[in-house]
């Protein structure tokens, strides 16, 4: 089978990001597929041959590059832009090329405009994954201000469910969003394959003695949590900032490690600095490879995720989660929905209100202190990623989904 997989930002364990898309792919390869995906790339080493696709043979996946310049620094005009100008020539290139099935994963909604192209003018079918629901979680933040655009919007998503083979979710949330708002599509979004835990590539507890959190960190710390992610506004980690502030109050044993860039970050060390807690309790690294964040995660005790206080922004299917999880460590977040319903059912994390108040600190600390409980809920952690969310339980639903759309064809 010819599988021809859409993701416009496919990264790999040498690049930072979530490797998702590559897990698959590779997994995929490994059972026999023929796999080709189609990417944009803002990586200077393609910048000389800009507006050409160039393709790159990874362990069994053509992975067809087009230089496009992107950043979280930029502007959501320029960010606009730069959704079109791939959604265009992904379009051509995917109209060009031979394949069975599609696999197209959002955001941006977009990304489905090629696969219905596919759909309409060869006939080949394809599956939809759902990473954000687009444009319900935008329209919550504020990011469209046009009635028109959001109108549009629900119709281009519209269009591509309703053209989809099947649709697949990230989360219960995310599936409970599209079949309330769309209820035709409810048997098409049936499965629901959220996103992976790593177990294999986060197992390992020995890294060649490599301390990357204690050498910015310098001194010994009881407890440390550690963010790894974007920077951005949906993010909100002002609240990581406010947390830490009020966590030195109480404990200053408890140290916060941010890793990752966006557009927030310079602004966030300023808060901090103000707030009196940079290079305290709480301090920033720059972004690395996903192939180095195991080795940050066997040096904290906990991981952490954060969302701004919007309920739709609640049914996320963060990295940082599965990441965490994989790594065999207890989860922080701040927000309710199927995350928080894992922790609490599970007994793999904490979870703190989407307002910080004191009581909820003054618990988070003496949590802290349970060495006991950490370390079991630790195991709880690593005992749901490799029942719940493994690349393996991942690949069999999707083999499964690609042979069903193959026959039903």
């Amino acid at each position: 089978m010819r599988l021809l997989y859409l993701h416009q930002y496919f990264k790999h364990p040498q690049e930072s990001g979530g490797t998702r898309s590559y897990d698959l792919a590779r997994s995929f390869v490994q059972n026999g597929l023929t796999v080709d995906v189609l990417t944009a790339t803002s990586d200077d080493r393609f910048r000389i041959n800009g507006g050409q696709w160039q393709i790159v043979n990874m362990e069994g996946i053509r992975i067809h590059y087009i230089y496009l310049a992107y950043s979280n620094h930029m502007s959501n005009v320029e960010r606009i832009w730069a959704f079109f100008r791939f959604l265009w020539l992904c379009t051509i290139r995917c109209l060009k090329l031979e394949c069975d099935v599609v696999l197209a994963t959002s955001t941006p909604l977009t990304i489905g405009i090629p696969a219905l192209a596919k759909r309409l003018f060869h006939g080949v079918p394809f599956v939809f994954e759902v990473r954000d629901v687009w444009p319900e979680a935008v329209a919550a933040v504020g990011a469209i201000r046009f009635k028109w655009v959001l109108w549009l919007l629900e119709r281009v998503e519209w269009l591509i469910y309703r053209c989809a083979a099947t649709i697949v979710p990230l989360s219960v949330d995310m599936q409970a969003s599209i079949c309330s708002r769309f209820p035709e599509f409810r048997n098409k979004a049936s499965i629901v394959i959220e996103n992976i835990s790593e177990t294999q590539r986060f197992g390992c507890q020995v890294f060649e003695g490599k301390r990357v959190l204690y050498d910015v960190i310098r001194n010994s710390k009881r407890f440390i949590v550690l963010y790894a992610g974007t920077f951005g506004r949906v993010n909100g980690l002002d609240y990581l900032v406010n947390l830490a502030e009020r966590v030195w109050n109480i404990d200053s044993e408890i140290v916060f490690v941010a890793v990752g860039d966006g557009l927030d970050k310079t602004r966030l060390i300023h808060l901090a600095e103000e707030k009196g807690v940079l290079g305290r309790n709480l301090f920033f690294i720059d972004s690395v490879a996903k192939e180095l964040l195991p080795c940050l995660y066997a040096e904290a005790d906990m991981g952490s995720s954060f969302v701004i206080d919007v309920k739709p922004l609640w049914a996320n299917s963060a990295n940082k989660f599965f990441d965490t999880l994989a790594a065999g460590k207890p989860i922080l977040i701040n927000h309710g929905g199927w995350q928080s319903d894992v922790i609490t059912q599970s007994e793999c994390g904490f979870v703190l209100p989407p307002v910080l108040d004191s009581n909820s600190v003054e618990a988070f600390v003496r949590y802290t202190k349970s060495d006991e409980m950490i370390l079991q809920q630790g195991e709880n952690a690593r005992r749901v990623a490799s029942s719940r969310y493994s690349l393996e339980v991942a690949v069999q639903s999707y083999l499964n989904i690609f042979k069903s759309v193959f026959k039903e064809e």
